[in-house]
């Protein structure tokens, strides 16, 4: 009996097992998870979408086969962004020594790949919430000293609509293929 008030002290139900008390806790935790979420969604001027993303592509850019630099250089653009680092993956690539790899964020990532034989790189700068992806282009103009910046902005997901957003997770989607230009889209 005192074994039996002891285990119920701890929160322990003898009438039930173990794993259901497990599944019970998980159950309550994905429950407050839910209502504490955050989407992190955006919303400007009256439309709601996923995140900025941001295609730079850096002409006449030196370093690029600078693998520490590279890492440096994101942890930066990171940090001015108000991002959130978790891990940052890079290749090296033999024999031109170009980089390839990616900065995971709490807020999605950036990425990227260099071609240091022909001074170029091209990154992908994509974040949602509170970040600003806008500032990590001059970062990366000075740690590169890049003669001349091209920056293609895209938001992603503006095309959703308000009902879209609310079921999105419970059915699947139809595919568009979309290709964009500068600033023209092509259904």
């Amino acid at each position: 009996m005192a074994y039996d008030d002891t285990l119920f002290q701890l929160g322990m139900d003898l009438t039930r097992s173990s794993t259901a008390q497990e599944e019970d806790q998980f159950a309550n935790s994905v429950e407050d998870s839910r209502k504490e979420r955050n989407d992190f969604f955006i919303e400007r001027d009256g439309v709601r979408f996923a995140g900025t993303h941001l295609i730079i592509d850096l002409f006449g850019a030196r370093r690029l086969d600078d693998l520490k630099w590279v890492e440096e250089t994101l942890k930066r653009c990171v940090e001015v962004a108000g991002a959130t680092l978790l891990h940052i993956h890079l290749h090296h690539f033999t024999p031109n020594g170009g980089v390839s790899g990616v900065a995971v964020l709490s807020e999605s990532h950036i990425s990227v790949h260099s071609w240091p034989e022909a001074d170029y790189a091209a990154f992908d700068v994509f974040m949602c919430g509170e970040a600003k992806p806008h500032l990590a282009i001059d970062v990366l103009r000075e740690a590169f000293q890049a003669e001349d910046v091209v920056v293609k902005e895209h938001q992603r997901g503006e095309e959703m609509d308000e009902l879209k957003w609310q079921t999105a997770a419970s059915r699947i989607a139809p595919v568009r293929h979309m290709m964009v230009t500068g600033q023209k889209k092509a259904a």
